[in-house]
């Protein structure tokens, strides 16, 4: 979206080809859920054109700033994670990061290599080079001081922190989303008063979640993770709405740009069914993460469930509701609004007119498991009612019977 300033940058990349000098481009991530996404990605795969460049990539691992938490679009304090639960996340976050990385020229730092053993002496000459005029200059901590919203002390360091992480590793480029501008900013600032020359920053687009509104993100239930199943990924991608297949192509796929441009053309033709540009996007993810085989065989498993079954694209979606791991299938059936009662949803699987996946249901005490949520399946009444288990989005306000 910006690079700020390119002509350093352009400056930069010409030293390093004269020097043979390799770059050192920098990104960070916090490790503040066990899982990364399609929204991570982006930035990783911006990371990896420059490795394939021959620059040097360093991931930093924020086992320090996910105890504090980036307020960077946040309306309210984020939660602190203790250390033990950063350590879990953080041990699947590097297992995942090389699905799109080369982990044999990937620097990898955690910064509680130099945030642990700070004095606090030090931790006070650090904060001396930032006021607090200038953190409430971020507009996320404007508009919650304007509202009267409590802003924590230590959500002021996360800016400092990140900024002091590309003094600690002498960073010529950081990558973040559009939102973190004023934490890379931040280090341009620093690097200059630590007497190094300052990084050029790269912002990029943030992916909008299968929600096709906000932001993906684990804790709003709208993402799709690269470690989840092929039929995770094929199905979740199926979900989003059209106006973002194009999105999608172009910030999370591998497609060269003369394809997104045939893809543009096609979605522009109001003749051509979106549907198929959504089946080769799938397919496209789920190659890119699980090979081609398992792609092959999501896209199959697919199509035998919805079209030969003649399920309609737009199923209505159900979210797997707190502590409801083996929920019973017939409170399943009335709260989702597939039977108006429990007497009709009893009538129903006792008639044999109720399926999960093509497979009937006949036990009317039977408990849906909460995998059948993750799998995304398919619940069926009768013959033109049908329903998605889905985790965490949020509850439709009304399903047609």
């Amino acid at each position: 979206m910006e690079i700020i300033p390119e002509e350093l940058l352009r400056k930069k990349l010409e030293r390093s080809y004269e020097k043979r000098k390799p770059l050192r481009i920098k990104q960070g991530f916090d490790p503040t859920a066990p899982d990364i996404h399609l929204g991570h990605t982006v930035g990783l795969r911006k990371l990896k054109q420059f490795q394939d460049l021959g620059h040097q990539i360093v991931l930093i691992v924020g086992d320090y700033t996910a105890r504090v938490g980036d307020p960077s679009g946040r309306s309210a304090t984020r939660p602190q994670l203790s250390g033990k639960e950063v350590e879990e996340n953080a041990a699947t976050y590097l297992a995942q990061f090389f699905k799109v990385l080369d982990k044999g020229k990937t620097e990898v730092r955690r910064n509680g290599e130099w945030f642990a053993p700070m004095s606090f002496e030090y931790i006070l000459k650090l904060l001396s080079h930032f006021t607090v005029a200038r953190m409430l200059e971020r507009d996320d901590f404007e508009k919650r001081y304007k509202a009267g919203s409590p802003i924590s002390v230590h959500e002021l360091l996360y800016p400092i922190m990140q900024a002091y992480d590309s003094v600690a590793i002498e960073a010529d480029v950081e990558i973040g989303a559009t939102e973190q501008k004023f934490n890379l900013l931040a280090g341009r600032q620093l690097q200059e008063e630590f007497g190094q020359e300052p990084q050029v920053i790269l912002t990029l687009p943030v992916l909008v979640g299968t929600d096709g509104i906000n932001r993906m993100s684990k804790s709003l239930g709208n993402y799709i993770g690269v470690a989840e199943s092929p039929e995770q990924v094929y199905g979740k991608t199926m979900s989003i709405p059209d106006d973002q297949i194009y999105n999608y192509f172009e910030l999370a796929t591998d497609q060269p740009l003369s394809e997104l441009e045939k893809i543009r053309t096609q979605l522009a033709d109001k003749s051509s069914n979106p549907m198929e540009l959504k089946k080769q996007l799938a397919h496209t993810l789920v190659r890119m993460y699980h090979g081609e085989g398992e792609a092959r065989k999501a896209r199959e498993n697919f199509e035998r469930i919805f079209s030969k079954k003649e399920i309609p694209e737009d199923v209505p979606v159900f979210p797997l509701p707190a502590g409801a791991d083996g929920m019973p299938i017939i409170r399943l059936l009335t709260e989702s609004g597939l039977v108006v009662s429990a007497s009709e949803g009893r009538r129903m699987v006792e008639q044999g007119a109720v399926e999960l996946d093509a497979e009937r249901v006949t036990d009317i005490q039977y408990k849906v498991p909460a995998q059948c949520w993750k799998e995304q399946k398919i619940l069926r009444v009768g013959k033109r009612r049908f329903l998605r288990l889905i985790e965490n989005l949020p509850q439709p306000k009304g399903l047609k019977k």
